[in-house]
């Protein structure tokens, strides 16, 4: 026997309304992110600068991941955002974005900004905030800490 508390009589769930937040409130570590977000600059990173010691990144006959470093912000702040593969075509400098369930990534004691395969990108209309370009989030430096109990 199997229930569903939430889909009565084929009732769709109550889907909640997305809480956006600003550039400057993202923490290490945190996921679930939906915020608006304009491109300032795109950079792709070459596939040799990440494979590492000459092994291949990808299994034989796939082709290699397609990355860009984009740094995109709002009137808050800035922050590195992690673009792969098709979110490389959507992350044009200048256009604005809805990003949906990010995350936040650390990179050499760094925050990035990501879209896994659980959220989505979604080019939007342009955005009417002038980004605020001196408040890099990515360029603060954390130290993982243990705290003793």
């Amino acid at each position: 026997m199997t229930t569903v508390a939430a889909t009565k009589g084929g009732e769709k769930p109550a889907l909640r309304k997305p809480v956006f937040v600003k550039v400057d409130q993202l923490k290490p570590g945190t996921v679930g992110h939906t915020l608006t977000i304009k491109v300032v600059s795109a950079s792709p990173v070459p596939a040799r600068a990440r494979g590492g010691g000459g092994v291949p990144a990808v299994a034989a006959g796939s082709r290699p991941a397609r990355i860009a470093e984009c740094l995109v912000g709002d009137e808050t702040a800035v922050i590195v955002f992690t673009a792969r593969n098709e979110q490389v075509d959507l992350l044009k400098p200048g256009s604005t974005v809805i990003l949906r369930n990010a995350r936040i990534d650390m990179f050499k004691g760094s925050m990035r900004l990501a879209v896994d395969k659980w959220g989505r990108v979604e080019v939007t209309e342009p955005a009417n905030f002038a980004v605020k370009e001196d408040n890099n989030l990515s360029l603060i430096e954390y130290e993982l800490v243990n705290v003793a109990e």
